[in-house]
């Protein structure tokens, strides 16, 4: 038997438990914070841009460095950088932890994400090299993305927990114990994979991907929060031009960073539309989600943690049952299937009022779409791959996810913000002084605590309007990603179609 066709052992099952540790750990981390940030915004009194930041510069760096370290990793050893990364993820999670202000705490977060970013590539290239055999690959793919989103779903509930019983920095101190634990483990059960061929590690390749990626990310989100302006024009153009330079350095090279044939695979491309925009609508919109159990329905963070639990649980149903799903189903129907489940979710999300059902039977659609989606796109990007460049596939894919997720935070929480803030811009109301309507602007939290300072009626006033507004806000974003999200489903049909075409013109 051919060793691209041999079965995975007891071995391999059990390096991917040891690799599910750093998968959940690193997804955690992204929506850990959600519930946390009323807590910190109380501790350390961020202003509306540092909220934003302590919330997103940790996707945004990681996306930015995922396929540079992802490439390193298949140059110097997947499991030495993963041992690497994973010393790196546990100081920088007690940093954050014990930060003093928002300042810190949002360092903290960068390097955090800079940690992230050398952990998920390794993860998911190891599991592409240890299972040869095509059906046992999707299979282990599915678990890894079930750990993955797992993990995002259980952020806010763990987070719930820990800030239910300790301070505010819990939610970022419990990645030191799991990542230690992982030290002990990855040495023993792991093996080591990278590129038998040595490929040069081409540091100019690398500085210019980061020149593309970080400038254009921060130039949208500066866009996104304070409008159109040539001073946030300028860093999306310089972005464009270095990635001008990337690609065609990458073209020049003998081992280039990234292999730009794999976009001449129809599959490939097809997953790298599916993957960011579900992940940019699935992040976008539990940022409001955590927030409306907390300030809307006035839930203490855990309880609010629990009732993020069905979604958890249906995107891990989602996850684990899909490769059982395409033995019935054709994966390009599939993949159509899931991302109009999540348009319908948030059609759904378009008629909540400050009650609790139709909230939860959103985010089940919502998460068992994108569990679906994620699952089908990342086994697609993964199986394009040759095995010798599959960290640096692994990079492109979850790029795009971390991306995606990041533009979702800010650009939806953008939107959602400039809708909060136009319905209270001209509020003047009896008994309200003009000072605590202008700090119910900023955000939600602020609104809350201004309300607090009032008293009686006053007080019950700016919550109850500043409520409207907020749920406003939220019916608007989700109408809008609704569109949206209809629209690609649409565009991915037909990407389906002209592949499908394609193959059966090549018989």
């Amino acid at each position: 038997m051919q060793k691209d066709e041999s079965l995975a052992g007891t071995k391999e099952w059990m390096a991917l438990a040891v690799l599910a540790l750093p998968t959940l750990l690193v997804s955690m981390d992204t929506t850990v914070v959600y519930l946390a940030i009323p807590s910190i915004s109380s501790a350390l009194k961020p202003t509306s841009s540092q909220q934003l930041w302590i919330t997103d510069i940790y996707g945004f760096i990681e996306a930015g460095l995922l396929i540079t370290l992802g490439s390193l990793g298949d140059r110097i050893g997947r499991r030495k950088l993963l041992l690497m990364g994973a010393v790196a993820f546990a100081f920088a999670s007690a940093l954050a932890a014990f930060a003093k202000d928002a300042n810190l705490l949002i360092a903290a977060r960068a390097l955090l994400g800079m940690a992230g970013a050398t952990l998920l590539p390794s993860t998911l290239s190891m599991v592409r090299n240890m299972f040869h055999n095509e059906a046992q690959r999707a299979f282990a793919i599915g678990l890894w993305t079930t750990c993955f989103s797992t993990g995002t779903m259980l952020g806010p509930l763990v987070g719930g927990f820990l800030l239910g019983h300790f301070w505010w920095g819990s939610v970022f101190l419990m990645g030191v114990p799991v990542m230690l634990l992982f030290l002990i483990l990855g040495p023993l059960l792991l093996p080591e994979f990278k590129d038998p061929g040595g490929a040069k590690f081409d540091l100019t390749s690398v500085f210019l991907l980061i020149a593309s990626i970080l400038p254009v990310t921060y130039g949208i989100k500066q866009i996104a929060e304070q409008g159109i302006e040539l001073i946030f024009m300028l860093p999306i153009l310089a972005g464009v031009l270095f990635s001008i330079a990337f690609l065609r350095r990458q073209r020049r090279l003998t081992d280039p960073l990234i292999n730009l044939s794999l976009f001449k695979i129809p599959p490939f491309r097809i997953a790298l539309v599916t993957l960011p925009v579900s992940l940019f609508m699935w992040a976008g919109i539990f940022l409001f989600v955590s927030q409306y159990l907390q300030l809307i329905l006035n839930m203490d963070p855990f309880t609010a943690g629990l009732w993020t639990l069905p979604a958890a649980v249906a995107s891990t149903i989602s996850c684990a049952s899909t490769h059982e799903l395409t033995k019935v189903c054709p994966k390009p129907a599939l993949v159509i299937i899931g991302l109009v489940t999540m348009a319908i979710s948030l059609v759904v999300l378009t008629q909540i009022s400050g009650t609790l059902p139709v909230l939860i039977i959103a985010t089940i659609l919502l998460s068992l779409g994108c569990g679906l989606v994620v699952t089908l796109s990342t086994n697609m990007v993964m199986t394009a791959a040759p095995p010798e460049r599959a960290g640096a596939a692994a990079g492109i894919s979850e790029t795009s996810t971390a991306l995606g997720a990041s533009f979702g935070i800010a650009l939806l929480g953008s939107i959602g913000v400039a809708v909060y803030r136009y319905h209270l811009a001209e509020l003047k109301v009896y008994g309200i002084p003009q000072t605590a309507i202008h700090i119910a602007q900023n955000t939600f939290g602020a609104a809350v605590q201004a309300a607090k300072q009032l008293n009686g009626e006053p007080g019950q006033k700016l919550i109850s309007l500043t409520k409207t507004a907020f749920l406003q806000s939220f019916q608007v974003t989700a109408g809008a990603a609704a569109v949206v999200m209809f629209i690609i489903a649409i565009v991915v049909g037909v990407m389906f179609r002209q592949y499908d075409k394609q193959q059966q013109s090549n018989l």
